[in-house]
């Protein structure tokens, strides 16, 4: 079957950095079932013949209106499909849609008639709000580190900041390559607007945000950034937990240790 991805080696490479992230998530056993989704924004790939391709769908609603997305495209995970069959296969288990000039509706283009996932409104939302701000992050992760979620059924690291400063306490490259931390969001109905507008507040001062009982929100230039922010954090959880069956209470690192990071690495104090 001929793909779009056929003679555009660029939008190929992107595609195929979200199979293999989609890969990773699967052996991590963070994608259970058809757990998680990938939504990248891929406009800057696309050219004329494409813009000219009709759509393969009835034309959608988002629910609701994103002004700054017209005439965007996205590749999406497929509802109800596979992180692990996305990884062999992701034109038959995403596809890539067209938001129309009304900002409220989409088709599908390519490459074959897959839904988006049900939390197409929240990723959408968060696109809409990265692109708002000047934001270089085209791609949003979600999915499910055990590890980082067993956290969030602890009242203590729901305080703000909390989980944040004991990651970053765990090993050095946490707070090298998670400068901005772990943002918190309580509980919140999955795939609900008022959920996408809890971690767009939280996006604000994060790069990864954690829902509670859920899973994590991650944004970054591409879908491989996003996957390592979320490996770096969870490293630190299995660190912090290994510990903690080992009968101690880590250390972690002093303040003082984390103070001379920050100023080495001309991070965020």
């Amino acid at each position: 079957m001929k793909t779009i991805l056929e003679g555009r080696p660029r939008l190929a490479a992107e595609i195929n950095k979200v199979a293999e992230t989609a890969g990773y998530l699967w052996q991590k056993g963070w994608a259970e079932r058809n757990g998680g989704n990938i939504t990248v924004n891929i406009t800057e790939w696309i050219d004329e013949t494409i813009r000219e391709m009709p759509a393969i769908s009835n034309v959608l609603p988002i629910g609701t209106t994103l002004p700054l997305l017209k005439g965007c495209y996205f590749y999406c995970k497929g509802t109800n499909k596979r992180m692990r069959d996305l990884a062999r296969a992701p034109m038959e288990n995403g596809s890539v849609i067209r938001i129309l000039d009304d900002c409220a509706h989409y088709v599908i283009i390519a490459d074959q008639p897959v839904l988006p996932t049900s939390e197409l409104p929240s990723h959408l939302s968060v696109h809409n709000y990265l692109l708002e701000t000047g934001s270089p992050y085209r791609a949003s992760v979600h999915t499910h580190p055990i590890e980082l979620v067993a956290m969030t059924h602890c009242r203590r690291f729901l305080e703000k900041d909390v989980a944040t400063r004991l990651l970053w306490s765990m090993i050095p490259e946490t707070k090298a390559f998670c400068p901005r931390g772990l943002g918190i969001i309580p509980y919140q109905l999955p795939g609900s607007m008022a959920l996408a507008e809890a971690t767009i507040r939280e996006l604000a001062d994060y790069d990864v945000v954690m829902w509670e009982k859920h899973g994590v929100f991650a944004v970054d230039t591409d879908v491989m950034a996003a996957f390592d922010q979320v490996d770096v954090l969870n490293k630190s959880a299995l660190i912090y937990i290994a510990s903690k069956n080992m009968g101690f209470e880590p250390e972690g690192m002093s303040e003082e240790q984390m103070r001379e990071m920050s100023i080495a690495f001309h991070l965020p104090k």
